[in-house]
């Protein structure tokens, strides 16, 4: 009888015991923070205006580019394959530099707070005038030219997105001063054409200043048409901050 009785109580303690840890490993919500660290080597081109060099006096206007998804991850040289990279390449000139960086990830968003990192690096370090900066992107990077436009709303003087997408619901966070110009394929495949219908819609019931120009019959390559469209640069370069 004594030893059932120890084993009782032996099996008592250990239930005890293990009500106790039960009880303490309850769910708990505990407020902490901790330092986070994204380092994010990028490679880019900068091209200077003809006349920078000359007039040491003057600030320049800036383009920011963002390429599309077939020129991440590679060769910087890839980057030459469109948009204005590419009518650098073939001798055109501009009247401001353009900043052309690459998205070093193959399958990835561009880092866009990298993105932004560089530019204001490049301003710093460059005559370039603050209410001039102009932003463009194409296909994964006209995305990234909306995120920017959205979380950057007193960055820049001017956008121009081709074939690109964005959640309608951010359009009113992008600054109403901000003109803007938006192309696309109507026979696109990879990103309908209704990703900028509806974002225009939006811009236009809103009351913001909005271009839509649509190429029929042209797919998801609208940038070959939009690129070398000589009244984008003239209406880049008509463009000026007003507001802080």
């Amino acid at each position: 009888m004594e030893r059932i009785y120890s084993f009782i109580k032996q099996a008592t303690i250990i239930v005890y015991l293990l009500s106790i840890q039960s009880c303490s490993a309850q769910s708990q919500l505990i407020a902490d923070e901790t330092e986070t660290v994204s380092v994010e080597k990028m490679k880019y081109y900068l091209y200077y205006p003809q006349d920078y060099e000359v007039e040491k006096d003057k600030q320049f206007p800036l383009l920011l580019f963002l390429h599309g998804g077939g020129e991440s991850g590679g060769d910087l040289e890839e980057l030459k394959t469109n948009g204005p990279p590419k009518l650098l390449s073939e001798g055109k000139e501009f009247p401001f530099l353009v900043l052309a960086p690459q998205n070093r990830h193959k399958r990835k968003w561009w880092n866009t707070r990298a993105v932004m990192q560089l530019l204001d690096t490049i301003i710093e370090t460059n005559r370039v005038d603050i209410d001039r900066i102009y932003l463009t992107g194409l296909s994964r990077g006209g995305a990234a030219a909306w995120e920017l436009a959205v979380q950057y709303p007193n960055k820049f003087a001017a956008l121009a997105v081709v074939c690109g997408m964005t959640p309608v619901p951010y359009a009113s966070w992008i600054d109403k001063e901000m003109p803007i110009w938006v192309f696309h394929g109507t026979e696109d495949k990879s990103i309908p054409i209704s990703e900028s219908q509806n974002m225009v819609n939006k811009l236009e019931e809103m009351g913001y200043d909005v271009t839509f120009t649509k190429y029929d019959g042209v797919g998801h390559d609208a940038w070959v048409k939009a690129y070398n469209t000589e009244e984008l640069y003239e209406w880049f370069i008509r463009q000026k901050r007003t507001i802080d």
